[in-house]
């Protein structure tokens, strides 16, 4: 399959314009260290409250009328889910969401609050039972992240901090799972501003793109292993075949930041940059305060790639 270009991404923009937030890039001068320059982009105050409108509503605007008409089926840990359900809601379209069980309620909730039907698996189904109630009753599968529509829309990230950047923008720190993110936001960036660099950042324990990305094969994880971080929207076993492709073509390298460097950011991003991310949207700027000896760079963008955070869990980050 093709790689995501440029005529894709100024396509998915143009169809996403007016629901998905063009989010400001927010300069961190609290964060600033010597020479060293941060700036947030805020994928935290999207509709939904994670970047996943932009990809979920692209995919879903392009469906044809008799695919609208069969209804979309999708599974997610809560991101996409909550992104596919409002961008059905918008468009009149059904949608039923295939949710782990161990989703964080707040998630699971917002699905619900949109009007999709919500199923709660075991994760080890997560990923099986929506191919199976897609051929059972004609719904349309919409992957969270193997999907050119889907890379194309999360891809207008990328576009956005190319345009709003300083000129002497070095590096980009960009979250990873299944690669959805990253893959739109790459490409934007390598064929638009293509001096920078651009790094992913995974939890440690649940590091498969990392290991795929340096072994040049795709490695999946047991999901055992990877529901150990507390980052569940990055809890993903394996970057999908077309993201790879992407990986491999325009992302620098990936690193990893540990659990206790996660929470303390986003206790970090509360205090100090009034950001409600979630852990998962905290692990990017996380390499940049705590991995700045491997992702290197002066001038440095990180994605907040989203804020639905359980409350309680805000609270006791806030209060260690």
């Amino acid at each position: 399959m093709a790689l995501v270009g440029l005529e894709e991404l100024h396509a998915a923009r143009e169809r996403i314009a007016g629901v998905a937030v063009r989010t400001p890039l927010v300069p961190a001068p609290w964060a600033n260290d010597g020479e060293r320059r941060l700036w947030l982009k805020p994928e935290n105050l999207q509709p939904t409250g994670a970047f996943k409108t932009r990809g979920a509503y692209n995919r879903l605007a392009a469906l044809s009328g008799a695919e609208r008409a069969r209804g979309v089926v999708a599974q997610s840990s809560g991101n996409h889910a909550q992104a596919v359900a409002y961008a059905a809601e918008l468009l009149g379209i059904k949608a039923v969401i295939v949710m782990p069980d161990t989703s964080p309620a707040v998630k699971v909730e917002g699905t619900r609050s949109f009007g999709a039907e919500v199923l709660l698996v075991s994760p080890e189904e997560r990923d099986t039972v929506p191919g199976e109630l897609a051929e059972r009753h004609g719904y349309v599968w919409v992957p969270p992240y193997d999907d050119p529509f889907i890379i194309a829309g999360q891809g207008t990230v990328g576009l956005e901090i190319a345009e709003d950047a300083p000129a002497e923008l070095d590096t980009v720190l960009v979250p990873v799972s299944g690669g959805g993110l990253i893959s739109g936001t790459a490409a934007a960036l390598k064929l638009t501003r293509p001096g920078v660099r651009v790094i992913g950042v995974e939890p440690e324990l649940a590091a498969d793109a990392r290991e795929s990305l340096r072994t040049g094969e795709r490695v999946a994880w047991p999901v055992a292993d990877t529901y150990r971080t507390v980052a569940d929207g990055l809890r993903t076993p394996s970057v999908g075949e077309l993201p790879f492709q992407h990986l491999t073509a325009y992302v620098d390298d990936i690193v990893t930041v540990t659990e206790d460097e996660i929470r303390a950011t986003v206790a970090l991003l509360a205090r100090r940059g009034r950001l409600v991310a979630e852990p998962s949207g905290a692990v990017a700027p996380a390499a940049y305060f705590h991995r700045a000896a491997e992702t290197g760079g002066r001038h440095t963008a990180a994605v907040v790639s989203g804020g639905n955070i359980e409350p309680a869990l805000l609270a006791e980050l806030l209060a260690d």
